[in-house]
């Protein structure tokens, strides 16, 4: 069996990193069956903090194909993608075309494979916020609708579908559990600090999503509570290089407490999860990478697609309002809540997918 893997994003490097290893595994432990996997990344993200890195630190195989597309438009980046992965396609006539999540890559990988009647595995299928103008929705519904497999990550996303009619298509549905859960348990033990000095104890923040850094006034209410929070309780800033652009653009204060670093790669991350009191992010991956290390998320969105970690109590959506985001803050030292809740499986989402593939070859 051979797969195509499409990626582009860091979330997907470190989702694909978990099922990579399954398949090694697999091929370790089943012959004469074997899955050869073809990796395509997209150069959705080009830093090489957030892009190579992953492949270093993660120790699995680096991608076959690198198309280097990047800072372009949504329509044209799809487009460009669109075109060099069918290519690929062409080129290696693998049986399964897997994609991961909601980006540009997702669709673009998906839309090339149903135009050439290319199986497709998607993901992470079935995730919902219910709005519309955010990008990362219409890649994931059009995505979930050419697929031929869809691996929901919860109970919530395979209700989604239901909802939608999806038992009356000729796609299968299988719930297999969170490949993010996966990779935590994976690569929990290489956590290493980053190269920049890190305060002993501090809040982990992200900023990064369109819906933020693209309108000014909701991006300057997020750094107002952030220098406000500061001057208190360190906050530790990777820095997403699209939102240092546009903090310069709309001239946005950074205050002086507010502890601004370079991108991180994944181990890093993992290490500034463990040692953080808190998580302020709009990053859909890293509102669960805060459950699975057991600390509470306030989420700067107007919606997210985990509402099971709402509906427990893990997280609460506090958007782009200053005051929202304080009082949230300065209330969550009362929480209290049982993290050991199973929520999104326990560790055998990848090697549930490729039963998955194999079932449906």
């Amino acid at each position: 069996m051979k797969v195509v893997t499409i990626i582009g994003a860091r979330p997907q490097f470190i989702k694909s990193g978990a099922v990579s290893r399954s398949f090694i595994e697999f091929n370790n432990t089943r012959p004469p069956e074997t899955i050869d996997e073809v990796i395509v990344h997209t150069g959705q993200h080009y830093d090489s903090n957030m892009s190579d890195v992953f492949f270093e630190q993660m120790d699995i195989p680096k991608p076959a194909y690198q198309l280097d597309i990047n800072g372009l438009g949504h329509g044209a980046m799809t487009g460009q993608m669109l075109e060099a992965i069918e290519k690929v396609l062409l080129e290696e006539k693998p049986d399964w075309v897997m994609v991961y999540g909601d980006t540009n890559s997702t669709l673009a990988g998906a839309l090339a494979a149903s135009k050439l009647h290319i199986k497709i595995a998607h993901i992470e299928a079935g995730l919902r916020s219910f709005n519309m103008r955010m990008p990362e929705e219409v890649n994931r519904i059009l995505t979930d609708r050419v697929s031929t497999v869809l691996f929901c990550p919860t109970d919530s996303a395979v209700q989604n579908l239901e909802n939608e009619g999806y038992n009356d298509l000729d796609i299968a549905i299988a719930k297999n559990g969170d490949v993010m859960m996966d990779a935590s348990l994976m690569f929990s033990a290489f956590a290493k600090a980053p190269k920049e000095s890190i305060p002993a104890a501090f809040v982990l923040t992200t900023v990064h999503r369109a819906e933020n850094t693209d309108d000014p006034a909701r991006l300057r209410a997020i750094f107002k509570a952030l220098n406000t929070i500061s001057k208190d309780t360190p906050v530790v800033l990777p820095l997403h290089p699209r939102t240092k652009s546009f903090i310069a653009k709309y001239d946005i204060e950074i205050g002086e407490q507010l502890h601004c670093i370079d991108p991180v790669g994944y181990v890093e991350m993992l290490y500034l999860l463990k040692n953080c009191s808190l998580v302020l992010t709009d990053s859909g991956g890293l509102q669960k990478e805060a459950y699975f290390f057991e600390k509470y998320c306030l989420t700067l969105r107007d919606e997210t697609e985990w509402v099971e970690l709402i509906d427990n109590g893990f997280n609460q959506l506090v958007g782009a309002n200053f005051d929202v985001i304080m009082k949230a803050f300065n209330d969550v030292n009362t929480k209290k809540s049982d993290f050991s809740l199973d929520l999104y499986g326990n560790g055998e989402a990848s090697k549930k997918i490729i039963e998955g593939l194999l079932k449906y070859k």
